[in-house]
């Protein structure tokens, strides 16, 4: 029975198909419908904390606003870092790639935009939430407090969809957990980093950071353990997560997850010290 279970396990992600629908050259597939799971879902976790935690500017239609800044941010933000971080010479290369959902090298055909970058949206999320911040004439820290613990909840659905996809597979592994993806040239048993990802990163970080929404000790705490708390989490299973193949290790035995990690937990760690700091004095950071 075991064996049975183990067999079914391994070979789940080669049973499922990732398109959601097909018409013609065009796909629509499951990993654009988790994006559209996942902004509902932090919609509704923020208009539920606004109600229960006393933040009364934050109507529904104000929050509606600041959905729409943070798609933005996440989408222009989440590729101009894939851009810059994983393929700047291909891309300088190729430049309308960088826009264009098709390809014409075989005819006429609809690709979608490939390449996203977790720490590209997260730059772009806080730019959009700083000028919607300034906008409305709210101070930025207040914004950033109220929407980091809804955030990580969200970001596990699109690593389900890199699940669903059959992409960002771990490394080689012997584990009885490894799974075989169809998209690996080799065909061996790799760790489900993704799964890793949307458990440690997604949930487990979720509900850290929702238990401690209303005690963030300082003012842009939350924001700052988000960062430390993702960072961190996200440092250790790139050790089990495949490399980019085209940049593989780019500081030692580290890799472009890593480095962008690493200032990550920096950037959190100066966020939440600064904030600690005003707080003693009894300053607005």
């Amino acid at each position: 029975m075991t064996h049975v279970f183990w067999d079914w396990w391994q070979h789940l992600p080669r049973s499922i198909d990732p398109n959601l629908f097909e018409i013609g050259s065009f796909q629509l597939r499951y990993y654009g419908l988790m994006y559209i799971v996942a902004f509902a879902l932090t919609y509704g976790l923020l208009v539920y904390r606004a109600r229960k935690d006393d933040f009364a500017w934050f109507t529904p239609e104000r929050i509606q606003d600041l959905m729409v800044w943070c798609i933005a941010g996440t989408i222009l933000g989440g590729r101009l870092g894939y851009v810059l971080f994983y393929d700047l010479g291909y891309f300088a290369a190729h430049p309308l790639k960088i826009i264009l959902p098709f390809d014409f090298s075989d005819g006429f055909r609809f690709t979608g935009i490939a390449g996203m970058s977790y720490h590209g949206g997260v730059i772009g999320v806080v730019a959009a939430g700083y000028f919607f911040s300034r906008r409305h004439k709210l101070p930025f820290v207040t914004m950033v407090d109220f929407v980091a613990p809804a955030a990580p909840l969200g970001y596990t659905f699109g690593r389900i969809g890199n699940f669903i996809n059959g992409e960002l597979y771990g490394r080689v592994t012997d584990v009885p957990w490894g799974m075989l993806f169809p998209l690996d040239p080799v065909h061996q048993l790799r760790h489900p980093s993704q799964l890793y990802e949307a458990f440690f990163e997604g949930i487990v970080l979720f509900f850290l950071l929702w238990s401690l929404r209303n005690h963030p000790r300082c003012k842009g705490g939350l924001l700052g353990l988000y960062l430390i708390g993702y960072g961190t989490v996200r440092f250790g299973i790139e050790f089990f997560r495949e490399p980019d193949p085209h940049l593989m290790y780019v500081l030692g035995p580290f890799t472009m997850g890593q480095v962008l990690c690493a200032t990550m937990v920096l950037i959190g760690l100066a966020a939440y010290v600064i904030g600690r700091r005003a707080a003693l004095r009894g300053d607005s950071p």
